[in-house]
């Protein structure tokens, strides 16, 4: 393996995971990367969850030294959403595919008009959040589909997280964002296991990149308490509209 690989790696990791953080999409950097650098499309998928995994470690320990932190919640959501991507995994593949990314674009679309068009100010957004029981167990009933979905699909899962926080529970996106870290790394635990133990990842390469994820999923987890809802919310509409119009036009 060449130095610039290496440098490339580390560098597309470090971006993709604070993107991951943030927003989420960070794999349009990191997929094709390793496709570039020799991977079957498989084996880069599976090598690409090392650094998902590291990123959310990261950046929930991040967030925690912010003083942000919606646990136990998030446990909840992660565990309802887990059992729904076992369900999403076993969804007939006799779906429409093209239809399905399409409609799934669209509720994206509806996910940036929900955020460009919400209340922005932090404070406004802790006033009016919603955690009492109804509002809790809608949730963690919401988060069954969103496994759903997660576990047929995957891209986007992380924009659907936050449309739900946000829309039920009145979240910040600061708090909504250390909450999908610990969903995301639940999810990620499963499919990493399941990789491993079908011998698909390319450790020398996964762990470069794991590296990258890590550092920005630290950076950003920070960064994102400091600075905001308003910075989160530039970056996380044009990484929607570039996940969607993937979806629409190019498929998964």
């Amino acid at each position: 393996m060449e130095w610039w690989e290496i440098i490339l790696l580390a560098f597309t990791g470090l971006v993709a995971g604070f993107i991951n953080i943030i927003a989420g999409g960070g794999s349009l950097l990191t997929l094709p990367i390793l496709i570039f650098l020799g991977l079957d499309s498989n084996i880069a998928n599976a090598t690409n969850r090392l650094g998902i995994f590291t990123q959310n470690i990261t950046g929930i320990q991040g967030f925690r030294s912010k003083g942000v932190s919606t646990w136990p919640f998030s446990l909840y959501l992660g565990i309802s959403a887990f059992f729904g991507a076992i369900v999403g995994s076993r969804i007939s593949l006799e779906l429409d595919e093209q239809v399905f990314n399409r409609v799934i674009a669209g509720i994206m679309v509806l996910v940036v008009l929900t955020i460009i068009f919400g209340k922005k100010s932090k404070t406004q957004s802790q006033e009016r959040e919603r955690m009492g029981f109804w509002y809790q167990a809608a949730s963690i009933f919401v988060f069954f589909f969103i496994g759903i979905y997660g576990g047929f699909i995957q891209a986007g899962t992380g924009f659907l997280i936050i449309a739900a926080l946000m829309g039920i529970n009145r979240f910040s996106l600061v708090k909504t964002n250390s909450a999908k870290a610990i969903v995301a790394l639940i999810y990620t635990i499963s499919a990493l296991a399941v990789f491993i133990i079908e011998d698909a990842i390319n450790w020398y390469y996964a762990l470069i990149l794991a590296t990258g994820n890590a550092a920005g999923g630290w950076i950003a987890s920070r960064w994102s308490v400091d600075k905001g809802d308003t910075w989160i919310r530039g970056i996380l509409v044009v990484m929607v509209i570039i996940l969607a119009i993937k979806l629409w036009f190019f498929g998964r």
